[in-house]
């Protein structure tokens, strides 16, 4: 039986289960900034871990503005690298336009994923729990994603998938929204849905939570084991259905 849902945010809702990665590199070819892939990777590497270690996102920063700080880190670090030879003007200018790229592809992807989570919220009691920088709820403001009666975000709370601390702060907080106890709402009773096998589905099933993996195109090939997670879909379209039964 399930009582209440928990959602991964990044890859899950915004992206349908296509690894950030694969999102950015495609508004790279889709603008034509001439790089390989492999340099490409490097440079979101190098952007993740800037955007861990300072912030520069703010609380108010809206997704756009999240794309844009992103977009422009790895860019600089191309040019840098003097993997792109480009003056910072024309740099700066394709830069955002991958950005807005990207923007208008979560825009597409939401028109799907919207209202398959308001559908839900009208039967479940739903959490987000997010690796993110601290602007979470400013983007489910600007998304008009505002169905979850509580946010676990690894930047406010000071732990990161895949630790699965932070999914059984998901769970603590579902039984106070419930009202309930731990007997009356076992993890078993709560299904997590994400796209990432390692950092979703691994860690919620050790606390003990029902899975659903939004399988597609992850950052790199990792040995998964199937039989791990409760339901495999491969399309948020799915979802609706899986809980179903």
């Amino acid at each position: 039986m399930i009582q209440a849902i928990i959602f991964d945010y990044g890859g899950t809702i915004d992206t349908n289960s296509i690894h950030w990665s694969e999102v950015l590199w495609e508004g790279y070819q889709h603008i034509g900034i001439p790089v390989s892939k492999e340099h490409f990777r490097q440079s979101y590497v190098v952007a993740e871990r800037a955007l861990a270690k300072h912030p520069y996102i703010l609380p108010e920063h809206n997704f756009l503005d999240l794309l844009t700080i992103k977009c422009d880190i790895e860019t600089k670090d191309l040019m840098e690298r003097g993997i792109w030879k480009v003056g910072d003007k024309e740099r700066k200018q394709k830069s955002d336009a991958v950005a807005q790229y990207c923007y208008k592809y979560v825009l597409k992807v939401l028109e799907v994923s919207r209202p398959i989570i308001a559908d839900l919220a009208k039967k479940y009691p739903l959490v987000l729990v997010s690796n993110f920088y601290g602007n979470i709820e400013t983007i489910l403001k600007d998304f008009r994603l505002e169905y979850f009666q509580h946010v676990v975000e690894s930047a406010v709370v000071g732990v990161r998938k895949p630790d699965p601390q932070i999914f059984q702060l998901g769970v603590d907080a579902l039984r106070r929204i419930m009202g309930k106890t731990a007997e009356e709402l076992p993890a078993q009773d709560i299904l997590v849905v994400g796209d990432s096998y390692s950092k979703d589905i691994v860690p919620a099933t050790s606390i003990g939570c029902q899975t659903v993996w939004v399988k597609g195109i992850g950052w790199r090939n990792e040995e998964v084991d199937e039989s791990v997670p409760t339901h495999i879909i491969y399309n948020i379209k799915e979802l609706p259905e899986v809980v179903k039964e």
